[in-house]
């Protein structure tokens, strides 16, 4: 299949050899660079443990608006919980997002009244939120080899990240949902990395710079990540944060977003390239930076990503 957005096998990052983790790095910075999203294959995530995931989401969308209402993210705060349809609109000059989500994110209590009651639910999303940390850390092991640091440069900013789990559901076009209704509107992430896992149905778009919008087509096994304005700011503007949307899907759509953020008392200062390279940004803490950038968009710091 072609396409614009490059695939990268990153099991070299996970087991390979001196060798192959450098050229495995390379290719995460030129795609980092370029287009600012990429597939990831040789990840180790078995189809068995997507379905699960998949299956638990379609479970929790399954219940009825009051039960999901329950755990409406407006009762429970802290960036967890419900958002029902219609409420974001990533995209100011567009309609509401037609879309629902559910968020999860590690500052959660064991208390039942923050999780569905429906059984094992809360074991599979604990299990999967654990593989996508490792997935992370895995891509900015390559990041920091192509930035010219250190490989573990990373890892002190994220013992605690600020990450969140996101499971979607784009309803099946019906006669109330207008043509010019996105599933989600353009937007970029705001954090350092997300990771995208997508059912059957397509629908993202992705926006390179000087470019016009290309489709990221559905291709089996990979996952689909894109570097966020953290990780650009991080950069000093080497990677790039690029803009996307879903469009109006062809049937129902399901999809699984992780995005990774840095801890909250991470110093986010920008790596140089050489002697003659200047900070584009002052340094940051990532709970500054996050907080920053959420309340300038919607008021109140709470994430809202496809």
């Amino acid at each position: 299949m072609h396409t614009e957005i490059p695939v990268i096998d990153i099991s070299p990052l996970r087991v390979g050899a001196e060798k192959e983790r450098a050229e495995t790095a390379h290719a995460l910075g030129k795609a980092s660079r370029e287009t600012g999203f990429f597939y990831i294959s040789g990840h180790g995530v078995s189809p068995s443990t997507l379905q699960t995931v998949f299956d638990a989401s379609h479970a929790f969308f399954g219940q009825s608006t009051e039960e999901k209402n329950r755990l409406a993210m407006s009762r429970l705060g802290r960036n967890r919980g419900y958002v029902g349809l219609g409420v974001e609109r990533l995209d100011t000059r567009s309609k509401p997002d037609h879309k629902e989500a559910f968020n999860i994110s590690l500052d959660e209590t064991d208390a039942d009244s923050v999780w569905p009651d429906i059984p094992g639910w809360r074991d599979v999303m604990r299990s999967y939120f654990s593989t996508c940390l490792d997935l992370g850390a895995a891509l900015h092991r390559g990041f920091a080899r192509d930035l010219g640091v250190e490989e573990d440069f990373f890892v002190k900013s994220f013992r605690n990240p600020q990450a969140t789990l996101r499971l979607l559901h784009y309803p099946a076009p019906s006669a109330s949902w207008d043509e010019d209704v996105p599933g989600a509107g353009a937007h970029t992430d705001y954090g350092n990395v997300t990771i995208l896992a997508v059912d059957s149905v397509s629908g993202l778009q992705v926006r390179p710079r000087g470019q016009d919008w290309i489709d990221a087509p559905l291709i089996p096994g990979t996952f689909i990540c894109n570097i966020g304005d953290c990780l650009m700011r991080w950069s000093n503007d080497v990677y790039v944060s690029t803009p996307h949307r879903v469009l109006r899907p062809a049937r129902e759509r399901y999809s699984v977003a992780f995005f990774l953020d840095p801890d909250d008392d991470a110093i986010v200062d920008p790596i140089l390239s050489g002697p003659e390279d200047h900070p584009h940004y002052p340094p940051v803490t990532g709970k500054d930076y996050l907080a920053e950038r959420l309340n300038a968009t919607y008021g109140r710091a709470e994430r809202k990503s496809v």
